[in-house]
């Protein structure tokens, strides 16, 4: 049996079109994934290094001003209000320079010490004077804001947005130069002379981020003390100058 004949293609008519496999399907859609997953991963970790450089910018920004508010409480050490009567004169009693003291202090001239928690004094008016305190208690940074005894500490960081981890304070003792007198030691010689001391304070701290402890950063800082202290070494009861 013959099979039949085809039947005429008509002038003008569409040729036949052919879709896309199920494998040629599988192909282009696993492509666009890979495509869709890469531009995914290169969003996500914009989104983190950006995230990562504003906790490293706010780390910055907070550690400069903790390191600010000390550096300049330090460099009051010794203000007072009498300060104008000097060490020069005769009789001038120890009381008046009961307030330049830094505790704790270098043990030996031209040396230095290290602490974490540091108290010294200055005058801040006529009305407020004593003892001032900086101290690293747990992950932050506490301070004295007020010299009278029942005032609690006050945090000077912020827990929930860094971690300190290292807050040191280094009392440089620089030098010391004699203060001339006008009559010498009983005895005769210097000895007996006061001494004017240049100490140097360095603040380093070291924190990381709270919510990302990869974002660490630390800070050095270095003050000179602007008022001298003196050391007398007149016995007994200490005076500028002997009488």
């Amino acid at each position: 049996m013959t099979p039949p004949p085809a039947a005429p293609r008509t002038v003008g008519a569409l040729p036949r079109r052919r879709g896309l496999s199920l494998v040629e399907l599988m192909v282009g859609i696993v492509v666009g994934l890979f495509v869709v997953a890469a531009a995914a991963m290169l969003v996500s970790g914009q989104l983190a290094e950006n995230r990562r450089l504003l906790l490293d910018t706010q780390l910055q920004q907070d550690l400069r001003a903790t390191a600010d508010i000390v550096t300049r409480e330090l460099r009051r050490t010794g203000a007072w209000g009498k300060s104008w009567n000097g060490v020069w004169s005769a009789g001038t009693p120890a009381q008046d320079n009961a307030l330049n003291h830094v505790s704790p202090s270098p043990a030996a001239p031209a040396s230095a010490v290290t602490t974490s928690d540091i108290t010294f004094g200055y005058e801040r008016s006529v009305f407020q004077s004593g003892d001032w305190r900086f101290l690293k208690q747990g992950d932050l940074i506490r301070t004295k804001v007020d010299p009278g005894p029942n005032v609690p500490m006050q945090d000077l960081t912020d827990p929930n947005t860094m971690v300190v981890d290292t807050f040191d304070v280094t009392v440089e003792e620089l030098g010391r130069v004699r203060i001339p007198c006008p009559k010498l030691c009983p005895g005769g010689g210097v000895g007996c002379w006061p001494e004017q001391v240049a100490r140097d304070f360095v603040v380093d701290i070291t924190a990381h981020a709270r919510s990302d402890p990869s974002v660490t950063r630390s800070i050095r800082s270095r003050v000179r003390q602007r008022n001298d202290p003196v050391a007398f070494n007149v016995l007994p009861g200490p005076q500028a100058c002997p009488d």
